[in-house]
């Protein structure tokens, strides 16, 4: 599994979750946002960005919903967010892109 924070400012390295780990929502609130994305982005945008992220289940955990709404500029609550829309994934074109070069 890999993880990426993208912004028209800039994108985040990607973060790669071992084999075999859960990403729970203490995971993803701890490892993923605590530790990597969000230093991250307030490196790339300072304290003007906007978060948004899809409907998975550690995503949707009332912590992790507390803690963005804490932590971020600005978020858009789940009742926002759109289910399932391919427009919403650039991650995609990170990775393909950055396999391709190492192809």
């Amino acid at each position: 599994m890999v993880f990426v924070a993208v912004s028209k400012l800039g994108c985040s390295e990607l973060f790669f979750v071992e084999p075999g780990v859960k990403v729970d929502g203490r995971y993803y609130r701890d490892m993923l946002l605590k530790q990597q994305t969000l230093p991250v982005m307030r490196r790339i945008a300072g304290d003007v960005f906007v978060f948004q992220q899809d409907s998975a289940p550690a995503h949707r955990a009332c912590e992790t919903v507390q803690l963005l709404q804490q932590q971020t500029p600005g978020f858009f609550s789940p009742d926002l967010w759109p289910l399932n829309s391919p427009d919403l994934n650039p991650m995609d074109y990170r990775i393909w892109g950055l396999m391709q070069k190492r192809v």
